[in-house]
Formats: C-alpha cells, structure tokens, sequence
C-alpha cells in the first residue's frame, strides 16, 4: 500500500538531523570531506581487487626465510632425491631416427 510519503530509513534521518545541526560554513566542507572519504575508499578496493587479480594470474615462488630449512616439499630431508647425475647421451626419440634419418647429399646427385 502506497501512502504517498517517501520511506526514508533511521539512518537518513539521524544524517539530516545532524547536517542541519551543523552550521552552514561547516555543513559544506563536512559534506565534501565525507564524499572524499567515501571516494577514497571506493579506489582502495577497486586498487586492491586489481592488485589480487594480478598475483593470481603471476603467482611468485615463497621462499623460506634466511636460515630456515623449509618445511613441507619444500624440505624433503632424507627422502630427497639422490644428486642427478648426467647420463651419458644415448639417442632416442626424435633425437634418434635411425633407418628413417634423411641422407646427406652427394655434390654430384
């Protein structure tokens, strides 16, 4: 049902009645200052979304602190694996195509 006043909440008439306490020379910097603040906050949270969005897209190692082991994977203890050692190149793969290689070119064909 519609009684033709306009709803207004408890906090917008705390608000107006605290505005129009105020004297005029200082309702309107008041006013701003609240806007500003209002402003303020507003980018800080866009600049904070922007800033999390982009770690999550570059995501950057943790290391441990200096003079710490680590912990977790990142400390295996005696479960590391043994220090690799190169193997000697055996061909294989691409690397190896055997009877299927191209042959060199004779200057003379």
């Amino acid at each position: 049902m519609d009684t033709g006043q306009p709803q207004a909440s408890i906090l917008k008439s705390v608000f107006e009645g605290l505005i129009q306490f105020l004297p005029d020379w200082l309702e309107i910097p008041l006013l701003c200052l609240l806007i500003a603040f209002i402003l303020f906050g507003w980018v800080q949270s866009i600049r904070g979304k922007i800033t999390r969005r982009r770690a999550a897209r570059a995501p950057q190692p943790m290391l441990p602190p200096a003079g710490s082991q680590g912990r977790g994977a990142d400390h295996l203890g005696q479960y590391a694996p043994a220090a690799h050692r190169p193997a000697p190149h055996t061909p294989s793969g691409a690397d190896f195509l055997g009877a299927y290689a191209p042959q060199q070119r004779r200057d003379g064909d």
